[in-house]
């Protein structure tokens, strides 16, 4: 779409630095002995970094913690490229994310006409099925790995766009208690900071009870995937 600007040489030179750590001579013994597996808690603890650049940081810290996650990637596509399968290196996941995002915007890369925001996504989605034909169910493609109460939201967002069911279980019993009516007033006008004040108390309840609050949360989300894809119905394979 342009000429180089010198991204390219850059991107180059950073693909250059991670062959050298990883390198059998005068490289890296730390880098060497890595894996995808050992590197995922550095790769989930830059993103959360790069999260909190995003939210409270300045540009400059933006600008470092994009290249923490950039280092990341080019070092897990070198890691695949030395493997003896040699599965894929930093090209093709350029390629594929590129080739993606461009079958995606149809709008932008090709005939379709978008007159809004809602039509866009719309294009969107209709991309990304044709892509994930091979799902069984609106729930698949959830990521494990997502913290609970995103994962939450996400099951949900889809069984709401699917226009499935709600997962149903038969209540637990627990009296919510009366609500404070004078928290209730003085957080109206953020009804969010609400929830995430009453999400606290839970949390701070489970710690009294000597429980891990985001490992029953996760359980409890699970519970609620197996209630949804149980109402779901079943597709028929002819």
């Amino acid at each position: 779409m342009h000429g180089d600007t010198g991204l390219e040489a850059e991107v180059r030179e950073l693909s250059d630095v991670v062959e050298a750590l990883l390198a059998d001579q005068g490289g890296c013994e730390w880098n060497r002995a890595q894996t995808h597996e050992s590197l995922v808690t550095y790769l989930v603890e830059e993103c959360a970094e790069l999260v909190e650049a995003i939210e409270d940081g300045t540009v400059d810290d933006r600008r470092e913690e994009l290249g923490d996650v950039l280092y990341q990637v080019v070092l897990h596509a070198a890691i695949a490229a030395r493997a003896s399968d040699g599965a894929f290196d930093l090209a093709d996941v350029v390629r594929d994310v590129r080739l993606k995002t461009v079958r995606r915007h149809p709008h932008v890369f090709g005939g379709e006409d978008a007159a809004d925001v809602d039509d866009i996504v719309r294009l969107w989605s209709a991309a990304k099925a044709v892509e994930k034909a091979s799902r069984s169910s609106v729930y698949d493609g959830v990521p494990r790995g997502l913290p609970a109460l995103s994962r939450a939201q996400k099951l949900e967002g889809r069984r709401v766009a699917a226009g499935a069911p709600p997962a149903v279980r038969r209540a637990a019993g627990a009296d919510a208690g009366a609500d404070d009516e004078a928290g209730a007033d003085a957080d109206a006008a953020d009804a969010e900071l609400a929830w995430g004040r009453d999400l606290l108390d839970v949390v701070d309840r489970a710690g009294r009870d000597g429980l891990d609050a985001e490992r029953a949360l996760r359980r409890a989300v699970r519970e609620r995937e197996t209630l949804l894809r149980a109402a779901e119905p079943r597709r028929d394979d002819d």
